[in-house]
């Protein structure tokens, strides 16, 4: 066999494996080793070759940036900030019919600031909004619907995993992706809470025909301070940190998690039991992000000595398909394989093949990342996997409520993300203009 030949053979029984149920960094690395092993037909020097790989990767200094949004994200979570957000946007949106359905999306956005954890999002607000809501007169449907839909905002909003593991496969600045996610995701958040006041007024039945929305009393300043202020702190000296240029996004992550822990001390709201927690649910998701990306690293050198992206590159241009057509295909096969994988195994699997092809075309990286975490977040919403899905079903202290249920109540959600992926495609500006271009 050629080296192209075992290329795509390898890409085959890659599928196939993680169609099986193999858990896809370790079909990935067994996959990529057979198949280097074949072409070069030394199984110590196929060893060598991936473990090269596999210590460039983890000893770059971008990595850092993985580890430390995490710490954050988990501090923020134990520390009581989801409820207060919750509260701050209830609060500002609680005269609208539909209230806590847009309070839910508002607290969302808020906690994908200090976040980027699309899962985290979804088991917060699963045990704080969605008893809410029920208790009101919304249906459990919409209910646990409005946090799937809303928990996918936490991989577009800056700081979000998804942006730092698209920029550390590309080698395109995390800093500047941060940037270009900013307009789509508040226009997504934005289209969500226009969405819920629709479903209000023109679709009660899915929404809940008697709503009551919180018959909590006002917030005061003091309170609505008390609550707010922390939170807008941290978002400002992480995210105007970037932006302003006194941080990289890595000082970033390390000023945040120092802020979040003296947010956390000050409230007297993070004790040593939930800050070892906190470190060892950190350790286990950065090992499982580190595995990811070795496992990339490895398939993406394996890909490069096979020529299958060169030939799958020329192949595109000879079928003389354009730039729509290419762009429009791979969204679609993202959003595809988005029903059976999990946002990351897409994006690892996708993007060192596409990266040959697109980048001829010069089709700027920064919008196709934006575009890619869209069409993946898409995934999150959609059966059979539906990563979001599961988090708040196993969240769920309520039997009644079935994941199909959840996918049904998602699904309106889904349609509004499609309408956003369409604008960035439309308006590439959308993702650009911060940047200056």
């Amino acid at each position: 066999m050629t080296p192209f030949e075992i290329g795509l053979a390898a890409l085959a029984v890659m599928v196939v494996l993680v169609y099986v149920g193999m858990y896809v960094p370790l079909a990935l690395m067994v996959v990529s080793y057979c198949a280097v092993w074949m072409m070069k037909g030394s199984p110590i020097l196929a060893g060598k070759l991936l473990a090269l790989a596999a210590s460039e990767t983890i000893s770059s200094y971008f990595f850092g940036v993985v580890p430390l949004f995490v710490l954050m994200g988990y501090v923020v979570s134990v520390t009581g900030m989801g409820r207060d957000a919750f509260d701050v946007a209830n609060h500002l949106f609680r005269r609208f019919r539909g209230g806590l359905g847009i309070g839910t999306v508002g607290a969302n956005a808020i906690f994908a600031a200090i976040t980027g954890i699309s899962i985290a999002s979804a088991a917060v607000f699963t045990r704080i909004a969605v008893p809410e809501m029920v208790r009101h007169g919304y249906t459990k449907r919409f209910s646990v619907g409005v946090v799937a839909g809303s928990s996918v905002l936490g991989m577009l909003i800056p700081p979000s995993l998804l942006l730092i593991l698209y920029g550390l496969l590309t080698e395109q600045s995390v800093g500047d992706l941060f940037i270009a996610g900013v307009i789509p995701g508040l226009l997504l958040a934005l289209i969500f809470g226009i969405g819920v006041v629709a479903m209000a007024r023109f679709w009660p039945g899915f929404i809940g025909e008697n709503l009551s929305d919180s018959d909590e009393p006002p917030l005061s300043s003091g309170e609505l301070f008390k609550k707010g202020f922390p939170i807008a702190a941290l978002i400002f000296l992480v995210l105007g940190g970037i932006y302003a240029g006194w941080f990289t996004p890595i000082e970033a992550g390390a000023v945040g998690c120092l802020g979040a822990i003296v947010i956390g001390l000050l409230r007297r709201s993070l004790t040593w039991k939930d800050f070892w927690s906190v470190l060892t649910d950190t350790g286990l998701v950065t090992a499982s992000i580190c595995f990811l990306i070795i496992a990339a690293q490895m398939y993406s050198r394996m890909l490069a000595l096979s020529g299958a992206p060169a030939e799958f590159g020329s192949f595109v241009a000879t079928a003389d398909i354009g730039f729509w057509g290419v762009v429009l295909a791979y969204v679609a096969l993202v959003i595809i394989m988005g029903t059976i994988l999990d946002s990351s195994s897409i994006m690892l699997i996708l993007v060192p093949l596409m990266l040959p092809v697109i980048q001829p075309m010069n089709i700027d990286l920064i919008w196709f990342g934006i575009v890619t975490v869209l069409a993946v977040e898409i995934g999150l919403l959609t059966p059979p996997f539906g990563i979001s899905v599961f988090v708040i079903k196993s969240a769920l202290n309520d039997d009644t409520i079935s994941l199909g249920d959840i996918f049904a109540g998602a699904a309106p959600f889904a349609l509004m993300m499609l309408l956003v992926l369409a604008l960035v495609l439309i308006f590439p500006t959308l993702a650009t203009l911060p940047l200056g271009y």
